[in-house]
């Protein structure tokens, strides 16, 4: 024998505003309108409802203490001289009249077409009332179910979860009861201009961040909605994922704001291409500068950049030489005398400045006759020399 669905007294107001607005324990209701015929009227009661018998067995075989069933009176006329489906707007022609209260709000009635059958209906209450994280498939999908909430936590799975993080996931919904969960595939899907900001994806790896809301919202009064975000780099676990929950609820920890929002993209080729190159851009400019470009910017071309520059060349090598000595004077003086002879040397095979050559008597002028320019461009060619000599003066 079935248990006897119990009834709502009606003339209880304390009953009817927990009921109706979730005062005292703070429970879900489920509540079938059935008005009982008039004692002295002979009229058998109509029967109860099999969608609504159905589904409140499958809650209970299931040991399912979310909602409470019950049967109310709706055609009740209130202090306020309005009925009961009057002032919550319930048709009582759409039948059965089945409707849902409590902690979730005022009575809102269930739509006929979920009330087909008691499996239908049970369905519709659990994506209801059970806690459950939202399936993102869009970028419509990101900005109304995650973005635009006051605090969004998104888990972006690398494949498909085990049962520890999906009970860890679970115990976060009844924890945090008021920020709002969701969930992506990152398998088949890239959240573009988010993505360089994460840790990079990897299959059966797993990630997790939560959003919080700065300004705006979805609607043109609101203004540009803008969120920032803050990226779990540890391992994902229940501990780790409440403690970021925590410390950006207290503000420990502060999130990144965005600058814009962003995108859900089916994953491809070409785009993870995009994403690790924006990644190697960023991780670039997050490194030192290297002692080549420093060394390049100290040179600036000038006499002086060009000798700071010989200087650190001679600080590099004498570092990288730990057996070098630095030579004394008369060492310095030797070894000048000894290039100094070497010119001479040089000097006299060619030639240089001894006026006793033969090949140094004078010629006549007439000889050069049409070559006046050659003597010219000689001079330049000298000028040009000297300005090469000093370029290359690295020594």
């Amino acid at each position: 024998m079935k248990p006897k669905i119990p009834r709502i007294d009606v003339g209880d107001e304390l009953a009817l505003r927990e009921v109706f607005f979730g005062e005292g324990e703070g429970k879900n209701h489920v509540v079938l309108c059935h008005t009982l015929p008039a004692e002295d009227s002979g009229k058998k009661p109509l029967p109860i409802s099999t969608v609504f018998q159905d589904s409140m067995d499958d809650f209970q075989s299931n040991n399912n203490n979310l909602v409470s069933f019950s049967l109310m009176d709706c055609a009740h006329t209130l202090p306020s001289g309005k009925t009961i489906h009057e002032k919550f707007k319930l048709n009582l022609k759409k039948r059965p009249t089945i409707f849902v209260s409590g902690k979730v709000g005022p009575p809102k009635q269930i739509p006929e077409k979920n009330l087909k059958t008691g499996s239908m209906l049970t369905k519709l209450l659990k994506g209801m009332l059970v806690p459950h994280a939202a399936k993102i498939e869009s970028t419509k999908d990101l900005k109304s179910k995650c973005l635009n909430k006051n605090t969004c936590a998104l888990l972006l799975k690398g494949g498909t979860p085990t049962k520890a993080l999906k009970d860890a996931f679970k115990n976060l919904l009844n924890t945090y009861e008021d920020i709002e969960f969701a969930s992506v595939d990152s398998q088949n899907m890239m959240l573009i201009g988010l993505e360089d900001q994460l840790p990079e994806y990897q299959g059966g790896h797993h990630r997790f961040v939560v959003f919080k809301k700065v300004s705006g919202g979805l609607e043109t009064k609101d203004g540009r909605l803008v969120t920032s975000m803050a990226s779990l780099d540890t391992e994902i676990s229940y501990n780790n994922m409440s403690t970021l929950i925590n410390n950006v609820q207290k503000g420990s920890i502060k999130p990144k704001k965005l600058s814009s929002l962003p995108q859900v993209k089916t994953r491809s080729k070409k785009l993870e291409e995009q994403e690790k190159a924006k990644r190697d851009r960023a991780n670039k400019k997050k490194q030192p500068p290297t002692e080549k470009t420093a060394q390049s910017e100290d040179n600036d071309g000038s006499k002086e950049g060009r000798k700071a520059e010989r200087e650190k060349r001679r600080a590099q090598h004498r570092s990288q030489n730990p057996d070098y000595k630095e030579k004394t004077p008369e060492e310095k003086a030797e070894i000048e005398r000894q290039r100094r002879q070497r010119m001479a040397e040089d000097a006299k095979k060619w030639n240089i400045g001894d006026g006793d050559s033969e090949e140094d008597e004078p010629v006549d002028d007439e000889s050069y006759a049409g070559f006046e320019d050659v003597d010219d461009e000689d001079g330049d060619a000298d000028d040009l020399d000297d300005e090469d000599e000093d370029v290359l003066d690295l020594d």
